[in-house]
């Protein structure tokens, strides 16, 4: 089976709940949709989340040009990921060549799974796994937050992650208190994410502060570069720490790992490298035997997760459902499963694809 062509989509679909953080709100997710055709007859589809709408072109532009590389070579995603790696060595392999390449990559293994009539988890070689799954949610006064705690939890949700640094300490505290007040004596699952905007000091004194909320970790308390300083405050604070979603590639988690950085993993599959890329983080991290959690692409992170030996939990922060025929949907258990038809879960809402299209 061989590539034949590459047909790319720039869409801007709303997010169901804007996404607030520090620096403005989210209510569009830009995107680039890939569907790789092949002599067989086959599609393989997959999208990235390029974080700004002035990324799409750039990212679009980079496949419609790997795809002309690519015309004619197996659908092979191992031997592909490492011409693509070839062709950017002195550029890097970052940014939006890590995006186009990421994006390739998890075409390809869409591809193979459709054509071996097969889920994607179970083309890996594992049985689909219900994953624990929590709502991420953005930063947000008290009494907003509760409102949707309450409106999750009768979703389904068992767990929830707020974007945390409010320029008052004590507003963190008061959001975690709604957050518990709102779930009414249900036992709910607590996280919370720092999101680089502290120096490592101000974050130990900022997580002391919440230290009385057990909660399962904190994400993100330096800069994603700085594993020195994500150590430092591992060391300074009774919090777990959680990092990863801005490993590029294996070598920036080993990095990481060595400096003994964080508690936990948390590869995100387009920054990682694809389903080639997060196998080979799934092993790693199970070798230290850290908890691997994911980051965004919920659709084939599910099957990811299946095939990952330390799996913990499955973020749910849903970016393309408004462009998907089934998007994912929580179970009452607070769990979500990989989809049982043959791929990685991506089918395309054609009309929405339309709609949003840019």
């Amino acid at each position: 089976m061989k590539i034949k062509s590459f047909n790319i989509t720039c869409v801007q679909p709303p997010l169901a709940i804007p996404h607030k953080t520090a620096s403005g709100t989210i209510a569009a997710a830009p995107l680039v949709l890939l569907d790789i055709e092949t002599d067989s007859g086959l599609t393989g589809c997959t999208y990235v989340f390029v974080y700004t709408p002035m990324a799409l072109q750039p990212v679009a532009g980079l496949l419609a040009d790997l795809g002309e590389l690519l015309k004619g070579h197996d659908v092979a995603p191992r031997t592909i990921a490492a011409l693509i790696q070839s062709k950017f060595r002195l550029a890097g392999n970052q940014g939006f060549a890590g995006m186009a390449a990421a994006a390739i990559d998890m075409a390809l293994w869409d591809c193979l799974a459709r054509a071996a009539d097969l889920p994607l988890c179970r083309l890996l070689g594992a049985s689909p796994q219900a994953s624990c799954a929590y709502d991420s949610m953005g930063q947000m006064p008290p009494d907003e937050t509760a409102r949707q705690v309450e409106a999750s939890l009768k979703a389904g949700y068992r767990a929830f992650k707020i974007k945390a640094g409010h320029p008052d300490p004590s507003q963190d505290e008061q959001v975690l208190d709604a957050m518990i007040s709102a779930a009414a004596g249900e036992d709910i699952w607590l996280a919370v994410d720092f999101n680089q905007a502290f120096s490592p000091v101000i974050s130990i004194e900022r997580a002391r502060r919440l230290e009385r909320f057990e909660l399962a970790w904190l994400e993100e308390p330096a800069r994603a570069e700085d594993n020195a300083g994500h150590a430092q405050v591992r060391a300074g604070t009774s919090i777990p720490v959680q990092t990863g979603e801005n490993w590029w590639g294996i070598a920036d988690m080993q990095r990481s790992l060595d400096a003994g950085a964080s508690d936990h993993a948390m590869p995100d599959v387009m920054k990682i490298g694809g389903v080639t890329g997060w196998q080979e983080a799934a092993a790693l991290a199970h070798g230290q035997a850290l908890p691997v959690s994911s980051h965004l692409f919920t659709e084939i992170s599910a099957h990811l997760m299946s095939a990952t030996p330390t799996a913990h939990m499955l973020e749910i922060l849903d970016v393309a459902g408004a462009v998907l025929t089934d998007p994912v949907t929580v179970s009452s258990d607070g769990t979500i499963s990989p989809t049982n038809q043959p791929g990685s879960g991506i089918e395309w809402d054609m009309t929405a694809v339309e709609k949003y299209s840019v």
